[in-house]
C-alpha cells in the first residue's frame, strides 16, 4: 500500500505496532476495537470500515490493510461516505492524510516506554488506568510480583505480593475473589490492575463487595494503593540488575535476569523456568489429563462412538453456550435479540417456523454470516464434532458473527422450532435429537422455551427432552408471552405447564420457571396489571442475573462436565470388556452377539452389581443398542485394570489437587 511520504509511512508503521498488542503481526477484530475507537467514529462507521479494509474476510487486518483502515478513517472524518467505491473513483488514496486519532501521541510516548519491558498487557488494558505514570507503575508491580516470568500472577505469588498492603486475610480473600472473577486461579495484568485498585479502597475504608467497582466510586481515578516497603524492593532489583554479569551461562538456560534477581525477594517458587507443558490454569490442567489418562481410555473403548467424540482444545477454551429450544414461534430467536438489543445475521422472526437451522450466534470481528461445512473445519471453533451427522445438517447450520459485549462472554445457539400436530409428519432429513444432544452436553444452560397458547408436548418435543438426559441440571423453562394472558389465565396457564413437564422431565425436582414476556415491545399495563407487571420485572432480573453468572461459573461447569465424561467414560470401558467377555472363543459368535444385545438392559445390571455402579450413570439401552448393532463385539478390547485404575487416580487424587493448587490462596 503506497502512502504519500516516508514520514507517513513510518507514521503508519508506529500506530500499526501500538495496535498490534500481542506482536503477531496482524491485527484482530479486538485489537481494531481498541485501536479505532481512537477515531470517534460511530459504530456503524466501523462496521463498513472493517469491511472494506478486510476485504479477503480474513478476520484481521495486515499492515496494508491497515493502511487502508487509517485512510478510510480520515475520509470519513473529512465528510465522505464509505461505500466500495470511494478509494477507486472518488478521491486521490495516495494524497488522504493520517487521521485524527485522539490521545495517540501519548499512548505513543507510553509504548515507547513499555516496548521493551516484556509488557503483556493488551491496548485495551493500557486505557484503563488514569495516566501513563499510573500504567508504569502497575506495570513495575506486576513485573516483580510475577516472580517466574509467565505472565500472570499465581496465588503463592499474590500471597507474598499482597502481604506488602498490610490488609487483613479476610479482606485479601474478598479481594482476590472479586479480582479473579472468571475462577481461572491468577490474575492477568488487567485482573491485576483491578486487585491494586482493591486494595486502594480497602485502606481507604470501603468495604470489598462485587458493586464496588461499578457503583460505589470512579474506577479510573482510584489511585496506586501504599505498599509497605515495595519502594525498596523496586530500588534493590534495579540495582541488582544493573550490577549483575551480562550473559551468566545459567541465566541463559533459564528465565530473564530481573525475574531472577525478583526471585531473591519472593521465594515462593523454585526459580528455575517452568517447563513448556507446566499446567499455569485450571483449563490447562484438564487439557493434560485428559490427554494422558482419559483419552486412552476413550479411545480402547471407542468411546466417541458410543457416546461424544473426542475432546479439543477449542472444547475446553471455548466460551459458555446457552441453547434455546421451543416449538416454532415461542420467542426464541426474539428472546436472542432482546438480550442483545440488535438484531443479528441470519435472524428472522414470524409466526411460522422461521429459523429452519441451528444457528450458533457469537463474537466476530464483523456481522456475517458463516456456513456450516466452514465452521466444522474451523480448527479455532469448537464445532468439529458435528461432521459426524453428515452433509445434511452441516447445509441447516451457521454462524452468525457480530461484535457485542455480550457475546465476548457467552455464545447462543437458536435452534428450530420443534415440531407439532401435522407437521411431524415432516420427516428431517438429519437427526434432530442427536443434534440437540450434542450441543446438551456442550452448553453450560439450556432454557425451554414455552408459548401459553402452545403447551402441549409433541412427540417430538419429549424426544427432544428426553435427549437431555444427563444434563437436567442445566434447563430452565421459560413462559414467554405471558403478557398476553390475564392473571388469572396465567396461573391455570402456569399448572398445566408445570402437570405436562412433569409426565417428559422424569424427575421429583421442580424446574425453574421463568415467566415474563422477553421481548422489546412495551407491556400493557391495564391488560397484566401492575401485579403482573412486577411479577415480570422480578421474572426478568432474575433470568439476566442466571445469565450474567454463567461466565462466572465457566470454569466450575468444565470441570463438572469432565468429572461427568470421565465416569461415563469408565462405565462404558466396564460395558465393552463384559460384552467382550461374553463371548464365545470359536462358535457360535453371531448368534451370542445378537442375545447378547437382545438382553443389553439384563447385561447393564450385571455390569452394574458386578463394579458397584448407581444405575443412574448408565447410558440410555435403546442408544446403545442401536450404536453396538454396527460393531464385532468380538473385536472390542478385554479390560484394562491400568488404564481405569489412572482414571480413578485422576478423579481422586489429580484433580482435587489441581483445585487446590488454584483455589483462592486465602481460604
Amino acid at each position: 500500500m503506497k502512502t504519500n511520504s516516508k514520514e507517513e509511512s513510518k507514521t503508519y508503521q508506529e500506530w500499526f505496532d501500538l495496535a498490534d498488542s500481542d506482536g503477531d503481526g496482524r491485527i484482530s477484530g479486538n485489537e481494531a476495537t481498541d485501536f479505532f475507537a481512537l477515531s470517534n467514529l460511530s459504530r456503524s462507521q466501523l462496521k463498513h470500515l472493517w469491511a472494506l479494509s478486510d476485504t479477503k474476510r480474513q478476520g484481521f487486518l495486515g499492515f496494508n490493510e491497515f493502511v487502508t483502515a487509517m485512510q478510510l478513517v480520515s475520509l470519513a472524518q473529512a465528510g465522505y461516505e464509505l461505500n466500495s467505491d470511494i478509494l477507486r473513483t472518488q478521491v486521490d488514496k495516495e494524497n488522504v492524510k493520517p487521521p485524527v486519532m485522539e490521545g495517540l501521541d501519548a499512548l505513543l510516548e507510553e509504548h515507547i516506554l513499555t516496548t521493551n519491558s516484556n509488557s503483556n498487557y493488551k491496548f485495551s488494558q493500557k486505557m484503563k488506568t488514569n495516566s501513563k505514570e499510573e500504567s508504569k507503575t502497575y506495570q513495575e508491580w506486576f513485573d516483580l510480583a510475577d516472580s517466574d516470568g509467565d505472565g500472570r500472577i499465581s496465588g503463592n505469588e499474590a500471597t507474598d505480593f499482597f502481604a506488602l498492603s498490610n490488609l487483613s486475610r479476610s479482606q485479601l480473600k474478598h479481594l482476590w475473589a472479586l479480582s479473579d472473577t472468571k475462577r481461572q486461579g491468577f490474575l492477568g495484568f488487567n485482573e491485576f490492575v483491578t486487585a491494586m485498585q482493591l486494595v486502594s479502597l480497602a485502606q481507604a475504608g470501603y468495604e470489598l463487595n462485587s458493586d464496588i467497582l461499578r457503583t460505589q466510586v470512579d474506577k479510573e481515578n482510584v489511585k496506586p494503593p501504599v505498599m509497605e516497603g515495595l519502594d525498596a524492593l523496586l530500588e534493590k532489583t534495579k540495582s541488582l540488575a544493573i550490577n549483575a554479569p551480562k550473559s551468566p551461562p545459567e541465566v541463559n538456560a533459564t528465565a530473564p535476569p530481573q525475574k531472577l534477581l525478583t526471585k531473591q525477594w519472593f521465594s515462593s517458587k523454585s526459580s528455575k523456568k517452568l517447563p513448556l507443558n507446566s499446567v499455569t490454569s485450571i483449563i490447562d490442567g484438564l487439557k493434560r489429563l485428559y490427554i494422558e489418562r482419559l483419552k486412552p481410555l476413550e479411545v480402547a473403548y471407542q468411546y466417541n462412538d458410543f457416546a461424544s467424540p473426542f475432546l479439543t482444545n477449542t472444547d475446553f477454551d471455548a466460551k459458555p453456550m446457552v441453547m434455546l429450544l421451543g416449538q416454532y414461534s415461542t420467542g426464541k430467536t426474539t428472546f436472542i435479540k432482546h438480550l442483545l438489543r440488535c438484531d443479528y445475521p441470519g435472524a428472522h422472526v414470524g409466526p411460522e417456523p422461521t429459523t429452519d437451522r441451528f444457528v450458533v450466534v457469537m463474537s466476530g470481528p464483523d456481522e456475517r454470516s458463516i456456513p456450516g461445512n466452514t465452521i466444522a473445519v474451523d480448527a479455532d471453533m469448537p464445532f468439529s464434532g458435528l461432521t459426524t451427522f453428515g452433509g445434511s445438517f452441516l447445509s441447516k447450520f451457521q454462524c452468525s458473527q457480530m461484535p457485542h459485549p455480550l457475546l465476548d462472554e457467552i455464545t447462543f445457539v437458536d435452534t428450530p422450532g420443534v415440531l407439532s400436530g401435522e407437521k411431524q409428519r415432516t420427516q428431517r432429513s438429519y437427526d434432530f435429537t442427536g443434534v440437540v444432544s450434542w450441543f446438551a452436553a456442550k452448553c453450560d444452560l439450556i432454557l425451554l422455551l414455552f408459548d401459553p397458547h402452545k403447551l402441549d408436548i409433541s412427540d417430538e418435543f419429549k424426544r427432544v427432552i428426553s435427549s437431555l438426559r444427563g444434563n437436567e441440571d442445566k434447563i430452565r423453562v421459560v413462559l414467554n408471552k405471558a403478557d398476553q394472558v390475564d392473571t388469572q389465565q396465567l396461573m391455570r396457564v402456569y399448572g398445566a405447564l408445570m402437570w405436562s413437564l412433569g409426565k417428559v422431565l422424569n424427575t421429583p425436582e421442580v424446574v425453574r420457571v421463568y415467566i415474563g414476556s422477553f421481548n422489546d415491545k412495551p407491556m400493557d399495563e391495564d391488560f397484566v396489571g401492575p401485579l403482573g407487571l412486577d411479577l415480570f420485572e422480578k421474572e426478568q432480573s432474575n433470568l439476566l442475573a442466571d445469565l450474567i453468572d454463567i461466565p462466572k461459573k465457566a470454569c466450575d461447569r468444565r470441570i463438572n462436565e469432565f468429572v461427568k465424561r470421565a465416569r461415563s467414560a469408565k462405565i462404558h470401558a466396564y460395558i465393552i470388556s463384559h460384552l467382550k467377555k461374553e463371548m464365545p472363543a470359536i462358535m457360535g459368535k453371531a448368534k451370542a452377539q445378537q442375545r447378547l444385545i437382545d438382553n443389553l438392559d439384563e447385561e447393564f445390571g450385571k455390569v452394574q452389581r458386578e463394579f458397584h455402579l448407581p444405575a443412574g450413570d448408565f447410558p440410555s439401552v435403546e442408544n446403545f443398542r442401536e450404536v453396538l448393532s454396527r460393531y464385532n463385539i468380538d473385536k472390542f478390547e478385554k479390560l484394562k485394570p491400568k488404564m481405569v485404575q489412572a482414571v480413578d487416580d485422576m478423579l481422586g487424587y489429580e484433580i482435587p489437587e489441581l483445585l487446590k493448587k488454584f483455589r483462592n490462596p486465602y481460604d
